[in-house]
This record gives C-alpha cells, structure tokens and sequence, in this order.
C-alpha cells in the first residue's frame, strides 16, 4: 500500500547535507519495521536505515555508516534520515517502507544483508531522487 509520502531529496554538491521525510498516512509506526534503501540507476535495493520501532535499534548500511542518521517524530508520524557528508555514489532513488509481525522481522533481515530485491512489505513510498553532483 502507497502510504508514505516522502519529501526532501534534491540536487546538492558532494559534502553537503540532506534530510529525507516519510510520513505515514493513515497507519501508526508503532510495532513496524522500518527501513530507508536506496536504487541507483541499473542497480539493485540497498539497505541504507534498517530500524525496529519495538526497542529503537537501527542498523546503517556499510557504506553510509557514520553519515545517516535515523529519526523518528511520533507526534507527526513521521520518520527522517539525515544524510551528511554526500558522494557522488550516495546518487539514487530513496525510498521508505515499513512491515510488522513476521514480516517485520523478516524485513529487518533483509535490510540488514541487502537481500531486499525479495522483500515484502506492508506500506511504502514513491521514493525521492537524490542527486550529489559537483
């Protein structure tokens, strides 16, 4: 189901900074699995924010650990993830998804080991473009 509208993608010069939105629309985040991947052109889904709402954890992809930052605003139903210190390789479609129960569990798992070109999903976005470009 398309129940996320996401926000914040853009055009920007590699060092520079993003943040991405997702709200949710008509569904609580609460009890979800919650992740951010990521398609470039050609490529396959890779997990950039992987999070378990039941206790907080979130897991960051290899190549963006230490640059992503995963936030959650409960009062608006909406998630973030700050990207700082962009690359030119950051450059891709961006987008959020959210399961719960076993799929939940099984989402989270893909996401962690980028097995997500499989994964099912309760709820997801359009996706935003990201750009790093000097």
């Amino acid at each position: 189901q398309l129940q996320f509208v996401e926000s914040g993608g853009g055009l920007v010069q590699p060092g520079e900074s993003l943040r991405l939105s997702c709200a949710a629309s008509g569904f609580g985040l609460e009890g979800q699995t919650i992740i951010w991947f990521r398609q470039a052109p050609g490529g396959e889904r890779e997990g950039v924010s992987c999070t378990s709402s039941s206790n907080g954890v979130t897991y960051y992809g290899n190549s963006v650990k230490g640059r992503v930052t995963f936030s959650a605003d409960n009062a608006e139903n909406t998630v973030y993830l700050q990207m700082d210190n962009l690359k030119p390789e950051d450059t891709a479609v961006y987008t959020c998804a959210a399961a719960e129960g076993p799929k939940g569990v099984q989402l989270l798992r893909q996401c962690m080991t980028n097995a997500l070109e499989r994964a099912v999903v309760d709820y997801w976005g359009q996706g935003t473009q990201v750009t790093v470009s000097s």
